[in-house]
């Protein structure tokens, strides 16, 4: 951050942002995602050893990011040594391949900045949508979505999303474990069940950019559903406080 930011910064009280992004084989679409990532004061990079120099593309556009290079052992992984090595007072992750604007950042940036821990986005919030959603995947998701607001008495309306926004103090308070895709799961719940303050904020999911995605819908939905029950049978609570579960505020979208 240069000096003049830094000052207006300070003059604000406005958080420093870190993004992580992990990314797997994602050069092309780090060509188109990096020049936008411009509302941000850090990004860090996690990348699983891609073949198709992702992490010398990124390092090229950005060269002020932090790139951390460590095997593909999976998306929660990455994201849990992205969010050890970011610094800013608001994390936000987003995927690599495209589907999420950045231009929305602001937006979840804003509702942290109004006292939310975890902002979730939604694709099914008035103001989402989708473009990459199949009708496999957009059934799955509603029926795991029902599951977990009835067993964490909430009132999610996307949770199978990974476009998050949270406090830097909330990443301990969620004590994350998961390996893979699931992570999203888990962070959703734990958010739950350590009585974060959470709120969910419009969002337009669009197709991947370029390259296949590596979501798997059956292996990584029956890990979804293994988390949702596993962390409900045997929930993460708070060191600082043992709260019972809360509803969700009604999904929020930030006026302009």
């Amino acid at each position: 951050m240069n000096a003049t930011a830094d000052l207006s910064r300070i003059a604000s009280h406005a958080p420093s942002v870190t993004a992580v992004i992990p990314t797997l084989n994602e050069a092309d679409n780090l060509r188109w995602l990096l020049p936008r990532l411009t509302g941000v004061d850090e990004i860090v990079i996690v990348d699983g050893e891609s073949s198709d120099g992702s992490a010398e593309v990124a390092a090229s556009l950005r060269p002020d990011a932090v790139i951390i290079s460590q095997p593909p052992r999976g998306k929660g992984l990455a994201l849990q040594a992205g969010f050890a090595a970011a610094t800013g007072d608001v994390i936000v992750m987003l995927d690599a391949d495209g589907s999420m604007d950045p231009a929305e950042i602001p937006a979840f940036v804003a509702l942290v900045g109004r006292g939310f821990d975890f902002v979730k986005g939604s694709r099914y919030a008035c103001g989402g949508g989708s473009e990459d959603l199949t009708f496999l995947r957009r059934t799955g998701n509603k029926w795991l979505t029902r599951l977990a607001n009835t067993l964490y008495r909430t009132s999610w309306t996307d949770l199978c999303y990974g476009y998050v926004a949270m406090h830097r103090s909330a990443v301990e308070r969620l004590q994350l474990k998961s390996t893979g895709f699931e992570i999203e799961t888990e962070m959703c719940v734990n958010a739950v069940t350590t009585g974060l303050r959470i709120a969910e904020v419009a969002s337009f999911e669009s197709n991947r950019l370029f390259g296949e995605s590596h979501l798997n819908t059956w292996r990584d939905g029956y890990r979804v559903l293994k988390k949702m029950i596993s962390s409900r049978v045997h929930p993460v609570r708070d060191t600082a406080a043992l709260p019972e579960p809360v509803a969700l505020p009604a999904a929020a979208g930030v006026a302009a």
